[in-house]
């Protein structure tokens, strides 16, 4: 199976997308099933995730809905609060939905910097086992060393990190990135996304080769075992087509064997996040 690992879906307005800038008006529309359909089975693709872009329990329901009724969406990454007393209840209410795979708090727009190791934070992750959860990382570079400390206690809990932790490929800059990408990759329970590599990139000039240095660090830390694809559609459409994110990972692994392109592209997807795949 090959599997898009990471997408999203919204209807948009304004006031919910306040972070789609004039700069982004590509995205200023509505994305929705039948529109990424086409663009995987150009690609090949059996299925994807839908991940949250919005904090709101009613946006992951709603995710949860377009899953039901599209099969090729094979999970959804939704939203709850960590933090809230009640998240049991609110857990056990969206765990009834079997494509339900794993739970992302936008880490990155916190204005604390060490927001991932704050209590009441921690006593949400420590609840995501108990519902066979996965845990979407979703950081700035900057945030990579309290990210370390932060699955340094949960040896147990599947992670996963979105977009490499968005390394300044703008700047072609790859340290202090490179060295906190390692002591993450340390931990086993932690895999990684190859994804958003194209928005982190100059939009109108970037190369193939400029992510090189970039793919390189993630093989050596995270190997065949625990990356897996993502194209961040429709939000790398800022910089790039569907096919072309996917070429830039395709090119990257043509000399790797078959077997560790197939992990890549959707068996580390599948158990990671425990996809249930009907059978055909």
């Amino acid at each position: 199976m090959r599997i898009d690992a990471h997408q999203h879906f919204w209807r948009y307005n304004a006031a919910e997308y306040g972070w789609i800038g004039e700069s982004m008006e590509v995205l200023r529309r509505n994305f929705l099933p039948q529109d990424l359909e086409p663009e995987l089975a150009k690609e090949g693709f059996d299925g994807c995730i839908a991940v949250q872009a919005r904090q709101t329990l009613e946006e992951t329901n709603w995710l949860l809905e377009l899953a039901e009724g599209s099969p090729f969406i094979t999970g959804v990454v939704g939203w709850v609060d960590l933090r809230s007393t009640e998240l049991r209840s609110q857990l056990q209410a969206i765990a009834k939905h079997s494509k339900l795979i794993g739970i992302r708090h936008i880490v990155q727009g916190e204005p604390d910097d060490r927001f991932l190791l704050q209590a009441d934070f921690l006593r949400g992750v420590a609840l995501l086992s108990e519902f066979d959860l996965a845990y979407d990382i979703l950081i700035y570079e900057k945030h990579l060393p309290v990210a370390v400390e932060f699955v340094q206690r949960f040896s147990r809990q599947r992670f996963v990190l979105d977009h490499l932790a968005k390394p300044l490929i703008r700047e072609g800059k790859i340290h202090p990135w490179a060295e906190g990408i390692r002591q993450l990759a340390a931990s086993p329970n932690v895999y990684c996304k190859v994804s958003g590599m194209v928005t982190e990139a100059d939009w109108r000039s970037w190369t193939p080769e400029q992510f090189k240095p970039y793919l390189d660090v993630a093989w050596d830390c995270f190997g065949a075992d625990r990356l897996m694809i993502g194209s961040d559609w429709p939000v790398c459409t800022v910089a790039a087509s569907y096919s072309h994110v996917i070429e830039v990972v395709e090119r990257y692994l043509r000399s790797r064997p078959t077997e560790e392109r197939g992990k890549v592209f959707g068996g580390n997807a599948q158990e990671f996040y425990k996809l249930k795949i009907p059978t055909r």
